[in-house]
Parts: C-alpha cells; structure tokens; sequence
C-alpha cells in the first residue's frame, strides 16, 4: 500500500481542495480499450460539430487553478495547469494525442470535465508514502520525456514527492519520467483535483467515477479514495 497526504500547509493555503484518487491494480494496458477509444472519438467529434469545446482560462474550474499557481510564484500562461494545455491543444489540433490507453482515458476524462489529472505507476513510486506540499528547494524533478534532465522546484512550489523526489511539479503542471505510466503498468493511481469542492465536488465525483468505468473492464480491481483538508491521508 502506499499512502497519500495532504500537507497542512497546502490544506491551509487551499481549504476547498478535493482529489480523487482512482487506485487500478492487475491493469491491462496492452490490449484494446474500446470503450477510451469510442470517448476519445465522440468528444473530438462534438469538437468538431461546435457541440462542445474545451475549458479556457476565463472558465472558473481553469481560472482557480491560474490563482493558485500565481500564489506560488508560477505564471500559469508560460507553465500552464495541465488540464488548461491539454484543452488548448485539442482545440487547436482538433484531437488529443493517443498516448497509450490508461493514459488516453484519463486525458479524455480531464478535458471532457475540465479538471486536472495524472497517474503514478505505483511500482515505480519509492517509499510507503507521497506527499502533496510546498517543494524547500531542496528536491529534484525529471521531467516526463526527459530523462536525462534534472529540475530543482522553486522552494514554496507545490509538488507531489516521494522518498526519492518529485513526481509532478507546479501542483499538476507536469509528471516525472520515474513514475510514468506505460502499457506495462499494472498497479497505477490517477489522480483528479479540484481546488473548488464546494462548486466542483460532484463534478469530481462524476469524473472519477466515469474514469473508474473506461478502467474497471482492465483491472483486476478498481477503488476511489478522496483527499481533503478533512481526510488528509489515505491509503491505496
């Protein structure tokens, strides 16, 4: 098992925070998901008809996480949330990009509800416990894709790390190469934020349970954890 925690500093900072932790275990990733695909395929073409477009950053689920990483020290116009650069890209190319399919379903899921996501292959996360808190300065960071490069986070960041380092930057900005999820992942969390439970809480519930749906025919097991400056930590 590995725990999640919700630093008192980041719940103090971001009291109406809620993240969804969606644990998958016995996944299968290297056969068809069909059900990703058929979801990918119906938002593009809601896209396309004018049907439906992605959250820019005047819409308020995208405008609170732009505060948030003004307040610790981020422009989110150069260092975009990831879900604002994931829908800015889909409404520029039209499409999402096919990454692989646990991966695939939860970018539909992120931009389909305008909220935040990512995953962690568990087997790759070292120690009993990731943090969500303020980077000291002291940590190091490598980046997704990029292997070979070594990232220092700015001290008052926040990050998720483990006992080895930094898993994401900028809250959600970015994941780390250590933990990414491939076809060959078989034990992995995704993770959806809001910093707005009270307006967007059933929005994230809504979203988790339609992620834990496009994974359930995958898994061997599924499960949904929540954080909160409430329920600080939890296991999965």
């Amino acid at each position: 098992m590995t725990d999640f925690r919700l630093g008192a500093a980041g719940a103090d900072a971001f009291p109406d925070t809620l993240i969804a932790l969606i644990a998958a275990t016995g996944l299968r990733g290297n056969e068809p998901w069909p059900h990703t695909a058929i979801a990918l395929d119906d938002l593009e073409r809601q896209l396309a008809d004018g049907a439906w477009q992605p959250a820019d950053e005047t819409d308020p689920r995208i405008e609170s996480w732009h505060t948030a990483y003004r307040s610790f020290g981020t422009n989110p116009r150069r260092i975009r949330p990831s879900v604002d650069a994931l829908g800015r890209r889909m409404a520029k190319r039209g499409a999402l990009p096919r990454i692989n399919p646990a991966v695939d379903s939860y970018n539909c899921v992120s931009v389909r509800h305008g909220l935040p996501a990512g995953a962690f292959d568990l087997d790759h996360v070292t120690g009993a416990l990731v943090d969500i808190r303020h980077a000291d300065g002291t940590e190091s960071f490598t980046p997704l894709g990029e292997p070979d490069a070594v990232e220092v986070p700015k001290p008052g960041e926040i990050i998720y790390a483990d006992a080895t380092g930094v898993l994401t930057r900028h809250w959600n900005h970015r994941d780390a190469h250590r933990t990414r999820v491939t076809e060959d992942s078989t034990r992995v969390v995704f993770v959806l934020e809001t910093l707005q439970a009270t307006r967007d809480g059933d929005l994230l519930k809504a979203a988790a349970e339609e992620l834990r749906g496009l994974l359930d025919p995958h898994a061997q097991q599924t499960a949904v954890q929540y954080l909160s400056p409430a329920r600080p930590r939890t296991a999965v």
